[in-house]
């Protein structure tokens, strides 16, 4: 029996990367059954190529934020991660369907390009693993040195992340954990409550997509940088295991400073008391993974017949 996919693309300011995007999925060799393009109120050439791409692609939907929710356009904010505006474009997008009619419900973003078979390929795994329930690729940012043919994929750990450019949720999945919420870390949020609830969460590293636009860019890359410090405050991650992914941050451009900023966006909120997630239960299950994470990662580094430290000492 044939899957029914919903694909749903929030979108502002992408006419750079579009109609690229666009015709990676028209291409796709299991297109999606539905495609809704939320535009969330662009002032570029956006909303003119989506009513060019409308009138080409049959399944394709395009929705205007502002008129959906009925209010006025908002002035662009200057910085778009902080107001949440990805998770709510994305549930304007998904409550303009009956979504609860299709079988997975997939999260592009507009500037990032599909392989041909990745809908196929993806939507293969979640067929052979049915307590698979959040999924999708890794993707490749531009590479300014050139190398691996002018892409650099962008490296996660796949057996917890999934890039927020590229989710895909089993129907079952996106019901358990009640949909996503409109907040700072609703990435890592979505995928806690998915393993909380008994889902598998898998990122497959042989799925890349090309992301034209370079992680945390769109309102800079060290405001990226601080607001994703600030999403690993909201979701209870730890300060060692902060400090240690700064410094792994650090190795990226811009260098020294990307950790930094990272750090800096943590500590800011713990010092403003940004509210973060109110379930005790969430924040005793991301301590845990954080310990068995920690676990694993000094058992591959160590050489074996060396004693351990203490976990709780090393969440990493």
């Amino acid at each position: 029996m044939t899957q029914r996919l919903l694909l749903i693309s929030p979108v502002h300011n992408e006419e750079a990367y579009l109609e690229l995007v666009a015709e990676a999925v028209e291409r796709q060799t299991c297109p999606p059954a539905l495609w809704v393009v939320v535009d969330d109120g662009s002032t570029d050439g956006t909303s003119e190529i989506l009513a060019r791409l409308a009138e080409r692609i049959d399944f394709l939907k395009v929705v205007n934020a502002a008129e959906t929710a009925g209010v006025s356009p908002q002035r662009p904010a200057k910085d778009r991660l902080a107001t949440a505006a990805a998770p709510r474009t994305f549930n304007l997008g998904l409550n303009s369907v009956a979504w609860q009619s299709f079988d997975y419900i997939a999260k592009l973003d507009g500037d990032t390009e599909l392989p041909p078979d990745y809908f196929e390929r993806l939507l293969a795994e979640f067929e052979r693993d049915p307590e698979l329930g959040l999924a999708g690729g890794l993707y490749a940012d531009p590479d300014p040195h050139g190398h691996g043919e002018g892409w650099r994929v962008v490296r996660i750990p796949t057996a917890h992340h999934v890039p927020g450019t590229l989710k895909c949720y089993s129907l079952a999945c996106l019901e358990a954990i009640g949909g996503i919420q409109e907040r700072l870390g609703w990435d890592t949020i979505d995928e806690t409550y998915a393993r909380m609830r008994g889902f598998r969460t898998r990122a497959f590293p042989d799925l890349i997509a090309r992301h034209h636009r370079p992680w945390g860019s769109a309102d800079g890359t060290l405001r990226g940088r601080a607001r994703h410090g600030q999403c690993a405050y909201i979701v209870h991650f730890t300060l060692p295991w902060v400090t240690l992914r700064a410094f792994k941050l650090a190795r990226t451009r811009p260098r020294g400073l990307s950790g930094i900023a990272f750090l800096y966006g943590y500590l800011r909120s713990a010092v403003r008391r940004v509210a973060r997630v109110e379930d005790p239960v969430f924040s005793k299950f991301v301590r845990r993974e954080l310990r068995t994470r920690a676990r694993g990662e000094l058992a591959r580094r160590l050489p074996r017949g060396r004693s351990t430290f203490s976990a709780a000492a090393h969440e990493s």
